[in-house]
């Protein structure tokens, strides 16, 4: 396995690198993206067949597979790419999945316009460790930015979510005879818990608007997670992993 070193902070692959960590436009362009971190490295390796290129510090090493190209770099140049203010000393490029046609199952999120990639990352993460399938509705983050990435804990690498428009995913779930679910603050919500949630597609609204209108129209079931009535509402990320929880009790 051979190494390339470079020194130089204008090099090209590194103002690649920037642009992927700050442009959903530009890793569609070039079909990557970009992360950071040795433990993400890790699950990259793992699980992601995508691995193209790792750069590493000085003094960091990992085990890379063969066909992966590996660039060296001083700590200073490491540290004036890398978006985190303690760079772990490694950034890697993989290449985007395929988009892949949904397949609507019972017990399973759909997540609508869930903007902030911390929510995102760790509604992923959490649906990773429980199991339960997601797909991206109009308006969320780009699951494959750095944020979104770092939140999952390497989700994304071990189960990749699918996107789909909502017109796609409403025919779909029709199609496949599937009830649609929506968390909801309405007088005819129920209960979350007196609900068969294994047998729904449950949607999640973003952060300050909740589930869109169009989506509260047609859906079958409005849901409520009961909660002290001093309270308004719940973090996105929160009310997923409630609904993900109901979702995996018999």
């Amino acid at each position: 396995m051979t190494e390339i070193r470079i020194t130089a902070r204008k090099n090209p692959l590194l103002q690649q690198v920037k642009r992927l960590l700050s442009s959903k436009k530009e890793r569609e362009a070039a079909g990557l993206f970009a992360a950071d971190g040795t433990k993400l490295l890790k699950e990259a390796i793992a699980h992601w067949p995508g691995l193209e290129t790792v750069i590493l510090s000085d003094g960091v090493e990992a085990e890379i597979p063969e066909n992966v190209r590996i660039v060296r770099v001083p700590e200073d140049v490491m540290a004036s790419v890398s978006p985190m203010q303690s760079p772990q000393g490694a950034l890697f490029l993989c290449r985007l999945p395929e988009r892949k046609a949904f397949t609507p199952q019972p017990g399973m999120l759909l997540l609508d316009c869930i903007q902030d990639p911390g929510n995102l990352g760790t509604i992923l993460r959490t649906a990773d460790a429980l199991q339960i399938p997601v797909a991206l509705l109009e308006g969320c983050a780009d699951p494959y930015s750095h944020k979104v990435v770092r939140a999952s804990m390497g989700a994304v690498f071990r189960r990749p979510p699918v996107t789909v428009t909502w017109q796609e995913a409403e025919k779909a779930c029709k199609d496949a005879g599937i009830s649609i679910g929506v968390t909801a603050l309405s007088n005819r919500a129920q209960d979350l818990r007196k609900a068969d949630l294994q047998k729904m597609a449950v949607v999640i609204g973003s952060e300050g608007q909740g589930v869109r209108q169009e989506i509260l129209e047609s859906a079958q079931n409005q849901l409520i997670i009961p909660m002290d009535p001093n309270c308004e509402s719940l973090n996105a990320a929160v009310a997923a992993t409630i609904v993900m929880w109901q979702m995996t009790k018999l």
